[in-house]
This record gives structure tokens, sequence and C-alpha cells, in this order.
């Protein structure tokens, strides 16, 4: 079932154009709440214009304007309608305003001069130049369960890891992202644990289990099920045949998209071997092969086609993923890696627009053993949610390259686990038992959630492992013991008493982890089953220093999502757990996560509470002067 969308607009915000003067001017009656920080903004942009003693000469307006610490080069002008914007929408447009302001003594000399003017004008209209429209699911955080009413958790595996990347850009942009764009899972699992590794493929991947206090509260505890892919020798491998579906229209027309794009494929064509081949067929008002099914050692011939490559046209995704499809038929490598690699903004508007039958259309490649890698880029126009989708129905997995060094990590580093499935349609579910486990959730897979007869149905699909991959979930759960539960003791259950007799002589064990997989040419699922005891709770502390990141980076991603269950955790809390748990950091991405969580922090202080935006019509300017010296 496809899920409806929603639309992030983003936009940037300049000082108004008709300002002549600092006058006064009540702002009141407007339906939408202004944030203090965005009011701050246009005082600090507007009233850098003369005031009631300055000089109106065209030389002296120049010179003022100047002094302005935000450029008219940074910030276009624009009217924003507060009648129709959110209150989210405002406290990211205050946020990326506030760090076009670089420079805060300037901020305050020209308060200063604000201050002594005696009024002020400003309209705004959020309608007249909305520059950013960006695609995002919208899941239904998690709720908590009831083990008496409802002890069955059942999920599908995702390894995906474009929402935490596309969360990095934003962040390193200096926006907050929207809620809707963050899923937890995949905030996790985009870092890689040292889980034990399985001694061969007779089961692809270990299953490895921890429970400890929860560090927000030590009355909930945390349960931990972890997979470690197996990762096969290279020398084993019977060659990849890869397909590369390009998108070069017109909307990737972008220093972060094409040749972005170009540079990425160039570091992965270099890791192919003889016994590997590639095909490139692009896609925009017109669409076409430009290279056929070529070895994967003839980087000269595969590097001249990629560079060629200009943005122009429209998308026309449909028809050519047909055609895309075709070539990987046609080069198909028995026990080898097949798979086309579509790489877009996600930006479909012409062709095959009908995003269902492009995802019906995918489902059936896979049966013939044909996956589908997504690789997103850009911004603006950016189709999270397709690409995710398209993803899914392909058993491949999604991925947004920001950067060059996120094309070297997912298209060099790990190569094979982004291509080579090792196990498909895997599916977690975890019994509780209720007579010691009185309430759960699971943090993140909001989207992965299956009903609990999908489980042991074999036709319903579900999400791959690659080798070597790491796949983590996390459960917050609440001992019978406990005295801090979600939900009130029920006074009527079924059957309470009697089954609770029968469970107790199983009252040393807290779950029971069950494991369904497939191998790669096999349509029967083989079973995995373990039972999860009271002797692994230990102190949060004494957790490994693996446990203990992944509990920060799930807390991170909770904030960012404002989830209601994350009151008790504290940024300062998250930078302390993930810079004490950092462990071996190769390639320095933990160290940049620290990073992006003092931004997200300094972003959310710039941020305006709800109850701050009431007060705005009341008395604007002493509230903005209390703010900024604040």
């Amino acid at each position: 079932m496809t899920k409806s969308p929603s639309i992030y607009t983003s936009t940037a915000i300049s000082h108004p154009q008709n300002i002549s003067a600092c006058q006064a001017h009540k702002i009141g009656k407007v339906k939408s709440r202004v944030a203090l920080a965005l009011a701050a903004s246009f005082l600090l942009t507007a009233c850098a214009g003369p005031s009631t003693n300055s000089d109106n000469r065209p030389e002296k307006q120049v010179e003022a304007k100047a002094q302005n610490t935000a450029s008219e080069e940074q910030i276009e002008s624009i009217q924003v309608s507060s009648s129709r914007a959110s209150e989210h929408e405002l406290q990211r447009i205050s946020v990326s305003e506030a760090k076009l302001i670089q420079n805060r003594s300037k901020r305050m000399n020209v308060l200063n001069d604000m201050a002594s003017s005696s009024q002020f004008h400003a309209e705004v209209d959020w309608d007249s130049q909305a520059i950013n429209n960006e695609n995002y699911e919208s899941p239904n955080i998690g709720s908590v369960k009831l083990t008496t009413q409802d002890p069955v958790s059942t999920f599908s595996v995702d390894v995906d890891t474009g929402s935490y990347t596309n969360t990095r850009r934003m962040l390193n942009q200096g926006m907050l992202p929207p809620t809707d764009a963050i899923r937890i899972e995949e905030f996790i699992n985009y870092f890689d644990y040292d889980y034990g590794v399985p001694p061969d493929m007779n089961q692809p991947f270990s299953v490895n289990t921890d429970v400890s206090s929860a560090p927000w509260n030590e009355q909930r505890h945390l349960l931990r099920v972890a997979l470690k892919g197996y990762l096969p020798d290279i020398a084993d491998s019977k060659g990849s045949n890869l397909v590369f579906l390009l998108d070069v229209s017109g909307s990737m027309n972008q220093s972060n998209k094409l040749p972005l794009l170009k540079r990425s494929l160039l570091m992965l064509s270099k890791q192919l071997q003889a016994n590997d081949k590639v095909a490139i067929v692009v896609y925009a008002g017109a669409s076409g092969v430009v290279l056929e099914p070529t070895n994967g050692n003839n980087r000269a011939e595969i590097e001249k086609a990629l560079m060629q490559l200009q943005a122009g046209g429209s998308t026309n995704g449909g028809a050519v993923i047909q055609l895309a499809y075709n070539l990987a038929e046609q080069s198909y490598i028995q026990g080898g890696v097949n798979r086309v690699i579509l790489a877009t903004d996600g930006d479909f508007n012409v062709g095959m627009s009908d995003h269902d039958a492009l995802i019906s259309m995918i489902e059936k490649k896979r049966e013939k053993g044909i996956a589908l890698t997504t690789l997103g880029f850009g911004q603006g126009n950016y189709n999270d949610h397709l690409m995710e989708q398209l993803a899914d129905a392909g058993n491949g997995n999604y991925a947004y390259i920001d950067t060059i060094n996120e094309a070297r990590k997912v298209l060099v580093d790990e190569l094979q686990s982004t291509m080579q499935i090792i196990a498909k349609d895997v599916k977690v579910q975890v019994e509780f038992n209720p007579a010691t486990v009185a309430e759960y959730r699971l943090i993140g897979y909001e989207n992965r959630a299956l009903a609990n007869e999908d489980f042991n149905n074999d036709e319903v699909d579900a999400g791959d492992i690659g080798a070597g991959h790491t796949v983590t979930a996390l459960y917050e759960i609440s001992l019978q013991s406990s005295s801090s539960k979600y939900n009130s003791a029920l006074r009527y259950t079924d059957g309470a008493e009697n089954e609770n007799k029968t469970l107790a002589e199983l009252g040393n064990e807290l779950a029971y982890v069950k494991l369904r997989y497939k191998a790669p040419n096999s349509d029967t699922s083989n079973l995995i089953e373990t039972a999860v005891t009271k002797d692994k709770i230990v102190a949060f502390q004494q957790q490994s220093t693996d446990f203990k990141f992944a509990v920060a980076v799930s807390a991170f991603a909770q904030r960012l999502k404002e989830s209601k269950f994350a009151s008790d955790i504290s940024y300062p809390w998250i930078i302390e757990t993930a810079m004490e748990n950092k462990g071996r950091d190769d390639f320095g991405y933990r160290n940049e996560f620290l990073q992006l969580v003092r931004n997200a922090q300094q972003l959310a202080e710039q941020t305006m509470p709800p109850a701050n935006l009431d007060k705005a019509n009341e008395n604007m300017n002493e509230q903005v002067y209390s703010q900024l010296r604040n």
C-alpha cells in the first residue's frame, strides 16, 4: 500500500523591499504564531535602513545596506503569509535565518540602533517564493504495547541509510530537518558495529541479543537485537552485472547532482574486474543506452561514457527503467550480482508518473533475480519517499549521496555489502513474556512493520541483508516490577490469572526472538530462534561501547523526530555518551556524528518554543530584544 507523502517546504527570507524608515507597526490578529527569532531577523535586516535621524541620500542607503550582516546574495527578498505558515515551518525558517547572521557583534550593533528607533514595518507572504519542495513519508511514531494484549512484535529488517545522510546535509546547511525525514533505524544502521561474525554461509548471519537498563530511566530497560552478515571471500565472487540507470534531466544540472554522480560512479567502476559487466542507460526528455554491456576492466570505455553525460530535458524515468532491466537480463550472471543502480533526485515528472505501476514493475523484475539500488542526489525537489519505496520494491538498498566521501563509503568501502545479497526476506519477530515484561515499544522501523501472521508466510516480501551488513533494532521495555510504566495496570484481562500461572514457569525469560530468512536463490525460509533471559540484564554503563553508541544515535534520531518518548533525553547526554563510546573510528563517521549533534543542539536552541510564539503579537519589540540579548 502506497503511503501518502508529505511536502517539506523550506524558504529563505530577506529584508522587505519597501522599508524607507523604522516606523511603528503593531502586528495584530495574525492567525499563525510568528516566531520571535524570525521577527528578530526581520528587525535586523529591515531596520538596517535609516533611522529618524539618518541621512536619506542614496549613497548613505547603499552604505547602510553594505553593513548588513546577511548579504542580499545570501537572502532572497520574499513575503511570508503568517496565516498559512505552520509553526514548525516558521521555526525552521528562523533557524535557517539565524545561521546566515554570522557576526554577533554586528548584530548587537544593529539591535542597539533599532532600539533607539521608534518605528518598524514588515509585511510577509509565505507563498510568494517557495523555493524548496521535498517529498517525505510521514509514518506515525510506534506506540507502547501492553504485553498482556499484544505480546508479539514483527518487522522487516532495514539496511537503508538515506535518512541519516539526507539529514546530515540539512544540518550542515544550517537547517533542522523536517520530522518526516527522520527514520530512526536508518540512523542506527548507518554505523558498523563489532558483532560476532558467522563462520560460514550455512547460517548467513549471527544473532546477538543484549539487555541493559535505560540510561534515561533506570526503571526501564533496552533490548538490542542485532545481526551481522557473513562476508564471503571476494575471490569467490562470480562477478557483478551492473546497469547504471542515470537521471540526466535538467533538474540534475547542479554541482551536487550530476557532477557528484559522475565522480561517484567513476570510483565504483575502478573496483570492477574482468568478470564484471557494466552498462549505462540515461533518461531525460529522450533516453537510451550510452554504454552497451562492457567488461568491468575496460575502464577507459566506462570513464568515457560517464564523462560525456550532460544534464538537460525533463525526467522520463518510466520507459527507460524497462530498458535498463532488459540489459540486466541480457548479461545475467548465474550466481553472481545482478543489479540496476538508479541514480536520481527522484523527480519523475514525465513518463511513468504512476508510482504504483512503477513499483509493481520493479517487484516483478526482482523475481527474476535482478535487484535495484537507489542512490539519491541533490535537494530542492528531492523525492526521498519515492527513492525508499523503489529500493524496497527492488530487494535493494537506498543511500543518499551528499558528498564524495559518502560516495566512497557506499560504492567503495562497502561495495560488497551494498551489492551482494547473502539473505533475502529477512523478518524478525519478538514475543515478550507477560510474566516478566509489562510493556514494550520498538524504536524506529515504523514503516517496516509486518502483521504477525506475515512472519510465517513466505509469500510476504521483507528486507535483504548484504555481505557483512550489520542490522540493529532496539526495544524499550518496562518489567513487571518497574515503577515507571507508560500504561496503567488493567483491571480486567481475560484469562490473565490462569495465563500468568502458566507463564510463571518461564519466569526467567524476557522474550523469545525468532528470525526468518531465505537463501538468495531459494523461495523457502529458514528459522532461527533464541531466548532472551533475565541474566542478560546489565547496567547501561557496563554495556559494550557499540551498545552505548547505538543508543546515543537512536536518542539523537528520536530528538530530531520530536518523539514524545524523548523528553528525558538531552543533547548534552547524547554528546557525552557518543564521545565516550566512539571506539574505533577508522573513517571518522562517529566523530562526524558528534559534530552533527552539536549543530542540531545549537539550531534547536535558536528555535523559539511555542509558548513564546503566542506572545509575538502582544509586545513584539520587547520580546525580540530580550531573546537576542539572552
